[in-house]
């Protein structure tokens, strides 16, 4: 890992350690970085991704780096341009079609074989893939989102220059930094949080609190832009070890179905999902999910240590020592209404779409780590409540 203002001129030394034939994802605008794409060495490809990752665009760009005779992998873009990424340079190496490993509706098989040399390199402060061992694409045939997963999906090098985060538009600041914010959340209350990802998260946490908003009100403000790059960089790394929960169970199935960007698929479901949590660990015999974090055991000892768990939460978010769960309900309301987040109804959901969305939510491998466990009504409720 890369960390720091300015360290994307290191970007062509690093490159030229693993290949002379660089395949380079980038967003759909690849002028916006050319004059880095620029300074790439050896006979580089260029290819834009407009729109999140499908099936077919991982099957299409794959042919396209074994035409080039691609021997490394470079990503510059965000959370979909690292996806794609990631899922080139693994297949590569594995073979073409993406459904021999794809999770959920393919057929899961391991990656045998190493992946292409990969570097990553985030011009968003969201996903946090530029640490993370799996890349989401979707399955329009299926409706859902699903992941390639390994450990050789984990980039050889995570070049984060805060920098060249200063150009991203305000919508895309705030949704891909409220993504980000919820990386750290979810692992941080995760049934799976250990002292590890506790640490990880607790600083993200911190650092989201007093820069996102920051961020997206003067996007030139190299101090917020660094926090949030950091914060987007530990969520990955906590997400990784300590699972996600139902905003991302959700996310996931939401963006399979409608044509919603993840981060704001993420920043609408975030406070219906923490204020059902905080409501389920209130009620007596309330169940945790299976794990051995913040959630482990059941009973009403486990609704306690989930809503201390919040609490922990809402004094990070708000520096403030005396801050309350229903402080930080309040905090992430004020400031997902303040970053202009439209609900999930907006992109063509109803609640005509909640029997639907709750029963494929129920099975979507992040739910795994939420820490309470949600009844099927439960998880209506909270879909309703995000339109």
């Amino acid at each position: 890992m890369l960390f720091g203002a300015g360290r994307a001129a290191e970007l062509p030394d690093v490159v030229g350690a693993l290949g002379a034939r660089p395949f380079v994802c980038t967003g759909g605008q690849p002028a916006r970085h050319a004059a880095l794409i620029g300074l790439l060495p050896g006979a580089r490809l260029v290819h834009p991704v407009t729109d999140e990752p499908t099936v077919e665009a991982a099957r299409l760009a794959v042919t396209a780096a074994r035409a080039h005779r691609a021997d490394a992998v470079v990503a510059i873009g965000g959370g979909s341009v690292l996806d794609l990424g990631k899922a080139v340079a693994a297949l590569l190496g594995n073979g073409t079609d993406p459904l021999d490993h794809l999770e959920v509706v393919g057929r899961g098989l391991p990656f045998a074989q190493p992946s292409a040399p990969f570097v990553a390199v985030p011009t968003t402060a969201g996903t946090g893939a530029e640490v993370t061992a799996n890349a989401v694409l979707s399955v329009p045939s299926a409706g859902l989102k699903a992941s390639l997963r390994g450990p050789s999906l984990l980039p050889r090098v995570a070049l984060v220059d805060p920098l060249l985060t200063l150009g991203c538009p305000p919508a895309v600041t705030a949704s891909s930094g409220l993504d980000a914010l919820t990386q750290c959340l979810e692992p941080f209350v995760s049934s799976f949080a250990n002292p590890v990802t506790d640490a990880l998260a607790s600083e993200g946490l911190r650092r989201a609190g007093r820069a996102l908003r920051a961020a997206y009100t003067d996007g030139a403000n190299v101090a917020a832009r660094t926090d949030m790059a950091l914060c987007s960089l530990l969520g990955g790394m906590s997400l990784a070890n300590a699972k996600l929960g139902a905003v991302h169970g959700f996310a996931g199935v939401v963006g399979g179905m409608v044509d919603v960007p993840h981060g704001v698929a993420c920043a609408a479901l975030l406070v219906p999902v923490v204020e059902l949590n905080i409501r389920a660990a209130t009620e007596p015999g309330a169940a945790a999910a299976a794990g051995s974090g913040a959630g482990s055991g059941a009973g009403s000892g486990a609704g306690s240590v989930v809503l201390e768990r919040y609490a922990s939460a809402a004094r990070l978010l708000t520096g403030r020592p005396e801050a309350t769960v229903a402080d930080l309900v309040s905090w992430l309301r004020e400031t997902v209404a303040q970053l202009g987040v439209r609900g999930l109804g907006a992109f063509g959901l109803s609640a005509a779409h909640a029997d639907e969305v709750a029963a494929k939510a129920a099975g979507a491998s992040s739910m795994r780590g939420n820490p309470v466990a949600l009844s099927t009504a439960q998880l209506r409720e909270v879909f309703t409540a995000a339109l």
